[in-house]
């Protein structure tokens, strides 16, 4: 079990739009899971976009951790699982790293489903636990 995001563990949040399984705990130690974009930054940190006032950020924000899952989209049996440390949770950017990811997952400039008066947030997980498994 490595603690670094590299290779083709990182290449399947950067590389295509495979979407991430966010996994964090509740008031109530339940576990919540939410579906989301992904990425990562150059120091191998998972990158989340979300609207400020969303349960699963406030649990981040409370824990200071997630686990993140990412299967390869082609193939499930590939996944990365990483259990991290919040790093990074700021506005500034957020809108910015939100149309990036429209541009990955949805083929558009610019984010199209923003509410009004929404403020985006972006979240930066360091690594504490990667697992990488490739099928073969």
């Amino acid at each position: 079990m490595a603690s670094t995001l590299e290779g083709p563990a990182r290449d399947l949040l950067t590389q295509n739009a495979n979407f991430a399984h966010v996994a964090t705990l509740r008031k109530d130690g339940s576990i919540q899971g939410v579906v989301v974009w992904v990425d990562a930054d150059e120091d191998g940190n998972v990158l989340l976009n979300s609207a400020d006032g969303r349960a699963w950020p406030a649990n981040v924000r409370r824990t200071g951790r997630a686990t993140v899952t990412v299967a390869n989209q082609d193939n499930p049996y590939e996944f990365v699982s990483v259990t991290g440390k919040l790093v990074q949770d700021t506005t500034e950017g957020a809108d910015e790293h939100i149309d990036a990811m429209a541009k990955k997952y949805l083929g558009q400039d610019s984010y199209p489903f923003r509410q009004d008066g929404e403020k985006r947030i972006k979240l930066a997980l360091q690594p504490e636990r990667v697992t990488y498994n490739a099928p073969g």
